[in-house]
């Protein structure tokens, strides 16, 4: 038997809002299967990711979170902050790894590497 990795999913207070961000930074589709409640956002060549209502999101550092690898790393930074991330900081190994660690609207940290 082989897993695959379908679906990474947000707990949040507010999917349908949240689903509309992820879905302009990662050019997915919105498909609110339960508008509110749960919103998948799906992406050519997955994984999707879903935003699910919960009453008290998890407080603190995220314990998963999402990275990302362009060409153009501080391209990309600009357009995500242009739609509202927050950068947080930036890292290296050396000078042939850098990352820059942003959040989305909700708080939900993910990262975005280039070169």
């Amino acid at each position: 038997m082989t897993l695959s990795v379908e679906m990474i999913t947000f707990d949040c207070a507010d999917p349908d809002t949240l689903a509309d961000w992820w879905a302009q930074a990662v050019s997915g589709s919105v498909n609110a299967y339960a508008p509110g409640e749960f919103v998948l956002v799906q992406r050519d060549g997955g994984p999707n990711l879903g935003f699910q209502r919960v009453p008290d999101p998890t407080p603190g550092k995220n314990r998963v979170h999402l990275d990302f690898h362009t060409a153009d790393m501080e391209a990309e930074v600009s357009r995500l902050v242009g739609l509202g991330a927050t950068e947080t900081g930036r890292h290296n190994f050396g000078e042939e790894f850098n990352w820059v660690v942003l959040t989305d609207p909700a708080g939900n940290a993910f990262c975005i590497a280039g070169g």
